[in-house]
């Protein structure tokens, strides 16, 4: 059977949980992710100094015989990216989903989230073969055709050389020209090293969302006797003995530490972290995130115009210093959109008001 003809029928049930466990979170508008004024009259407020006189909103300067100027605001289309990591060791789980499996259910649940609002998306696909971009376009035919293509991609034998994530980063980076949001869906298993300065290079430009894709079995080991594993990504194997409880311990104790070095790695690059798990309801989990952003970018102080004028005078030394902490962190968001993740009070990730 042809490989779209068994992709159509997953992907309509995928899209259907989709849209009907996360419908409340398709509605809203959102504000553009690029500097600059727009086109839609917002809000008037007082004349400062500095402010272009062609936005003088003469009636209410004529009634409150005070100058005001009348705010833009952008309203354009969110263009998403999204690199996928389809490589040998997503093909691996032991619960519900394999891990490649739970990484193309979340790259359809950005699609569907964004989608209905006529906002682009493309794809980076990492996996044996190399790294193949599919263009960002608008509209369901496309979409789905995207994940059809993410759906038919062979499984790579043991042993063959793969790309690493950093490198499918980087080449999403020199790609990517227009800010908008970057959705990375990865296990994450390359050194930190290796994809941490492509991903803050990518975050210093974009909104980026990183979902990590985990198996309870890469977590802790189970008491099974023999247990011969294999590396699909080496094709090295090892027989281990599993009775052994401080081989056990020891195991869980690296697995833990392992997770930690890549949440700190994604801190620092400055992503927002979205964790799934093969044994979990993965939808609940992505609906607990964006709920978590929306409440961040709500106490996340909106920019205003009015505060960039006296910044520019004598507060502007004194004020440097306190505002780059917090700014770092959910202020960041508004200056793009929301804060930093998804966001379905906009109904689209990483714009208008706080959702990986």
């Amino acid at each position: 059977m042809k490989p779209y003809l068994i992709a159509e029928p997953a992907l309509r049930r995928l899209e259907l949980t989709i849209t009907r466990r996360l419908d409340g979170l398709l509605q809203g508008e959102h504000l553009g992710l690029v500097p600059g004024p727009g086109s839609e009259p917002a809000e008037s407020r007082p004349y400062q100094p500095g402010d272009d006189v062609r936005r003088m909103d003469w009636n209410v300067t004529a009634r409150t015989n005070e100058p005001h100027v009348r705010d833009l605001v952008a309203d354009r289309e969110l263009e998403i990216w999204a690199l996928l990591d389809v490589t040998a060791s997503m093909d691996f789980g032991t619960a519900a989903l394999e891990k490649r499996e739970l990484a193309l259910s979340a790259l359809a649940a950005v699609g569907f989230l964004t989608q209905r609002t006529g906002n682009r998306i493309g794809t980076h696909l990492l996996h044996g073969g190399g790294v193949r971009t599919l263009p960002a376009r608008t509209g369901r035919p496309h979409l789905m055709a995207l994940l059809q293509a993410a759906f038919a991609l062979p499984r790579t034998p043991p042993g063959v050389a793969e790309p690493l994530l950093g490198v499918a980063a980087e080449q999403l980076s020199r790609v990517v020209r227009r800010r908008g949001l970057v959705v990375v869906v990865s296990d994450y298993l390359d050194a930190p090293e290796t994809w941490e300065p492509p991903l803050r290079r990518l975050t210093a430009r974009h909104q980026v969302l990183a979902v990590e894709v985990v198996d309870p079995r890469e977590l802790t080991l189970p008491d099974v006797g023999i247990l011969t594993l294999i590396d699909p990504e080496t094709g090295r194997r090892r027989e281990v003995a599993t009775g052994n409880a401080r081989l056990r311990r020891r195991y869980a104790e690296a697995a833990a530490g392992q997770r930690d070095a890549i949440t700190r790695a994604l801190r620092r690059a400055g992503a927002a972290h979205l964790r799934l798990r093969t044994d979990r309801d993965w939808v609940r989990d992505l609906v607990q995130h964006v709920i978590r952003q929306r409440r961040l970018a709500a106490l996340a102080p909106s920019p205003t115009l009015p505060a960039r004028g006296p910044a520019r005078g004598p507060a502007r030394g004194p004020a440097r210093g306190p505002a780059r902490g917090p700014a770092r962190g959910p202020a960041r968001g508004p200056a793009h959109g929301p804060g930093q993740g998804f966001t379905p009070d906009s109904g689209a990730p990483g714009t208008g008001g706080d959702v990986a």
